[in-house]
């Protein structure tokens, strides 16, 4: 048998046990093995960590296509200067995502544009990049969504899109207040992700204020208690990174 007959041989062995990656840069492996001079156990090696490699590739892509980020953050692109006040090792020590192990939750507490939303965006992306399915959400669009499918009688699958996940980021709480509907559907959410898995939320208000947000201080009570119980407050200070930059921009800096 030749070499071409040899590698469409392998390739079909290859196909058929659904190692679709490995198949598709055969050539290209076998070509490797010979410059390299591997012998078999190596290149089976590199055929397999080929396949594992490409697989975890496609599923971190799927993974946050999914959780459906407004944008993409990284934690190495965060401005730290920016901050007058910030713990660096809480939040550093967050993204090795041993919370969302352990099904906890982390608030980050602060004024609009400190960089809320930023890291909160960064551990979704590390936690897809880790193949913890992950979704995003305002807390507005959450509470949208779930009023909506309470019309078409879709609450109990809309309910589970929120609850399923691994981690959950919810951006935006406290800026608009929530009526009875909204408020009973955040704190169905809540409670049922402590039993499913971590919940990451970007505030402007302190909990003493959530009573603002949820206008009933029995429920605000209990959704701050369920986050506070297993749960860690990350509080950052500092002026708007936005308006700052509109300022610089002004004076031509």
């Amino acid at each position: 048998m030749n070499n071409v007959a040899s590698i469409d041989n392998l390739g079909g062995m290859l196909k058929r046990l659904y190692l679709c990656h490995a198949e598709r840069h055969l050539p290209e492996l076998i070509d490797r093995s010979g410059k390299e001079n591997m012998g078999n156990s190596d290149f089976l090696r590199l055929v397999l960590d080929h396949e594992l490699s490409l697989r975890h590739e496609n599923t971190v892509a799927r993974l946050i296509k999914q959780a459906r980020f407004t944008r993409f953050n990284t934690v190495d692109n965060f401005d730290w200067e920016h901050p007058t006040k910030i713990s660096k090792a809480l939040v550093m020590n967050a993204f090795t995502l041993d919370f969302i192990r352990r099904k906890e939750h982390l608030i980050f507490l602060g004024p609009a544009g400190v960089g809320k939303s930023h890291l909160a965006i960064a551990l979704g992306f590390a936690a897809c990049q880790n193949t913890i399915r992950t979704v995003f959400t305002t807390a507005a669009d959450m509470i949208n969504w779930l009023i909506a499918s309470k019309c078409d009688y879709g609450l109990a699958r809309a309910l589970k899109r929120y609850t399923a996940p691994g981690l959950l980021v919810i951006d935006e709480l406290g800026y608009m207040p929530m009526d009875k509907d909204g408020r009973d559907l955040f704190f169905q959410v809540i409670s049922k992700r402590a039993e499913t898995g971590s919940v990451i939320i970007t505030t402007n208000k302190a909990f003493k204020d959530w009573t603002e947000v949820f206008q009933d201080n029995a429920v605000a009570t209990a959704i701050a208690e369920r986050l506070i119980e297993h749960g860690e407050l990350i509080k950052i200070e500092g002026s708007s990174y936005r308006m700052t930059k509109k300022k610089k921009q002004q004076l031509g800096l």
